[in-house]
């Protein structure tokens, strides 16, 4: 039958999309059902259209620096219709490549609405009508939405979420972010860098509440040093969004409300899973406390030929992670089916966290506290980006580089750090982290020079007492 398979995905997102990708090339006849774009909302609406906006913000940063690296720039300005124009393209460009890679791998597209009406079928809902879909196997990869704040609904005027705020109708002049994670920190990095007044509230005790506390200390004095304005344990109470702008009543850390003013709010406060009116309640398929779908280590829901990845499921909310889980569920499939399939489960601790505000943040495993909650003896190190010579001479001094070790083993526990391009630097740790690597290996291992991954090194030989330049 033409619209029988051995496996449906539904979602095309980057977990969604890699596991089809994978499934095929194990032999495995293979469909995907997206509802709106190929390459979900990480393609379009997430991961990289907002990374080409803050790489146009960065820009400007520098263009607005020039002089400090012997440059002449004057009548810097920045053209927001331009940058947002410039975001949309690559977006494109990237939804176009995922639509070649499912006709290289002959991946049946089916766009439209999908809705399970058994474990092994799936009825999508498109322009041309009803279409059903039988499979052996079904992969949920639907991801999940901005959470709303029941106050506060965004309205794309005046109250923004993540997919406003890349496409903003106006620049605004006086921004509140509500929220201090990744999406938040970014945005409000983004419309800082490019002159927007920036506020960020947080309900936590510091931003970036995920990160090791000292980076989340070293953030929060240089927003504030670029002048932004950071309230944490703070809470917004209401808000009140007119024609001409915004009122927010805010309760600070010491309990008292003020009203400010603001031309626009974007709220991030966490995600929703895209789980409703698919099905799943009907076939049983049992969700966690938090409403995300509950999986084991090789992404099987508890309903046989269901599995579940990315997003919709238990975080960390990744698109990395996602697409490993693909790979995973993909492999597990096929293994089941008799394929040459080789199922693994993934270990979170191993998972890299990248947050592109400016500084950069990017991280691995435990922090420091976590490590000693768990009841590590441990030993750490550190190397600030000013005793390195690459550094100095991109004009990048300010961060640094934490590692954390287990002192009776030397196993790397974790790894944090906050500067330049440490989200490139990050995958380094997380290799070593993956072979179980120690503080011997790392130490004996040769460094380039002159590379910002020197940081790396010396950070390593501190928590030993060994450290070279500092």
């Amino acid at each position: 039958m033409a619209n029988a398979y051995d496996l449906i995905v539904l979602g095309s997102g980057p977990g969604g999309y890699v596991a089809a990708i994978r499934a095929s090339q194990l032999g495995l006849k293979t469909a995907i059902v997206e509802r709106e774009s190929l390459g979900g909302i990480c393609l379009n609406w997430g991961c990289i259209p907002t990374k080409a906006l803050l790489r146009s913000a960065e820009v400007f940063h520098n263009m607005k620096h020039a002089a400090d690296y012997g440059l002449v720039a004057e009548k810097i300005s920045a053209d927001l219709d331009a940058i947002v124009k410039r975001s949309r393209g690559v977006a494109k460009q990237l939804n176009q490549g995922v639509t070649g890679l499912m006709k290289k791998n002959k991946i049946d597209v089916h766009m439209g609405d999908g809705k399970l009406t058994a474990k092994d079928k799936i009825v999508v809902t498109g322009e041309s009508g009803k279409t059903e879909l039988t499979a052996k196997n079904i992969i949920i990869a639907t991801g999940a939405r901005a959470r709303d704040l029941p106050f506060a609904k965004a309205d794309g005027k005046r109250i923004w979420t993540y997919r406003h705020a890349m496409t903003p109708t106006e620049m605004p002049t006086k921004l509140l972010v509500i929220g201090s994670g990744a999406i938040g920190i970014e945005f409000a990095s983004f419309y800082n860098d490019i002159g927007v007044d920036v506020t960020v509230v947080e309900m936590l005790d510091r931003i970036v509440p995920v990160e090791d506390e000292e980076v989340s200390a070293f953030l929060e004095k240089s927003l504030k040093k670029q002048g932004m304005t950071i309230m944490t344990g703070a809470g917004v109470k209401t808000i009140d969004a007119n024609a001409k702008g915004v009122k927010a009543e805010i309760e600070d850390s010491k309990g008292e409300k003020q009203s400010h003013d603001f031309s626009h709010v974007i709220v991030a406060v966490g995600i929703m899973p895209n789980i409703e009116e698919i099905g799943l309640e009907q076939l049983g398929v049992t969700p966690d406390e938090r409403t995300h779908i509950k999986t084991d280590g090789h992404c099987r829901t508890n309903v046989d030929g269901i599995y579940a990845i990315g997003d919709c499921t238990a975080g960390p909310w990744l698109a990395h992670k996602a697409s490993h889980e693909g790979v995973i569920a993909a492999e597990t499939i096929a293994k089941s089916m008799g394929k040459d399939g080789h199922p693994h489960t993934m270990d979170i601790n191993n998972i890299p966290g990248c947050t592109y505000c400016h500084p950069q943040i990017a991280s691995v495993g435990l922090t420091e506290a976590r490590a000693k909650e768990a009841g590590h003896d441990v030993k750490v190190g550190k190397f600030p980006f000013i005793g390195n010579g690459k550094a100095i001479a991109l004009g990048e001094t300010e961060g640094f580089i934490k590692t954390v070790f287990d002192a009776k083993t030397g196993e790397l526990l974790g790894a944090h750090m906050i500067g330049a391009e440490v989200t490139e630097l990050i995958q380094g740790y997380t290799i070593g982290k993956t072979l179980e690597t120690t503080e011997a290996e790392l130490m004996n291992t040769v460094f380039p020079h002159p590379t910002l991954s020197e940081m790396m090194h010396e950070s390593v030989l501190d928590a030993y007492g060994r450290v070279l330049h500092m």
